[in-house]
């Protein structure tokens, strides 16, 4: 028969239990909503007006290098329209980035934006931007989540 200082260490073992599995279930739901979040946010912020504005200018421009660019619509770091779209788009993506290189969002949050498309666009225009202005960090966020991409394509091509 069990005396009561027995029954008190089962009662006592067996709460630490239910208390260890219920934390278990809410972090992992805590988890869940912040990547939910996350997800959201970034979808937010690439259908914003000002976002789309400023892609769609972007995705127009016509240019055959670096110098072509600067020759038709002014330097990368000027006060003009076409500078603004760049800085808006770059900062966005460069962002998203960033959430994905510290571990902030997964792949799948970032996934649904054109982000190849986007940094093909803009690749000339930031490399000659790093060359000229020494600044060779310039977006190197967005370079990543488009490298990321691409191993990603990868693998699901060899996976097929």
């Amino acid at each position: 028969m069990l005396d009561v200082p027995s029954i008190s260490a089962i009662v006592a073992a067996i709460g630490v239990i239910v208390g260890v599995v219920f934390t278990y279930s809410e972090v992992g739901n805590l988890v869940k909503a912040r990547r939910t979040d996350v997800s959201w946010r970034i979808y937010q912020s690439f259908c914003s007006k000002e976002f789309l504005e400023a892609v769609y200018k972007v995705w127009n421009l016509e240019f055959e290098d670096y110098n072509d660019f600067v020759k038709k619509y002014g330097p990368p770091f000027a006060e003009n329209p076409v500078a603004v779209a760049l800085a808006i788009v770059g900062n966005l993506y460069e962002g998203a980035g960033e959430l994905l290189y510290r571990g902030l969002a997964d792949y799948e949050s970032v996934s649904n934006i054109p982000i190849g498309m986007m940094w093909e666009k803009m690749k000339p225009i930031v490399e000659g931007a790093r060359k000229q202005y020494n600044f060779p960090t310039l977006f190197n966020k967005f370079e990543y989540l488009y490298n990321e991409t691409k191993k990603r394509e990868q693998q699901l091509a060899k996976a097929q």
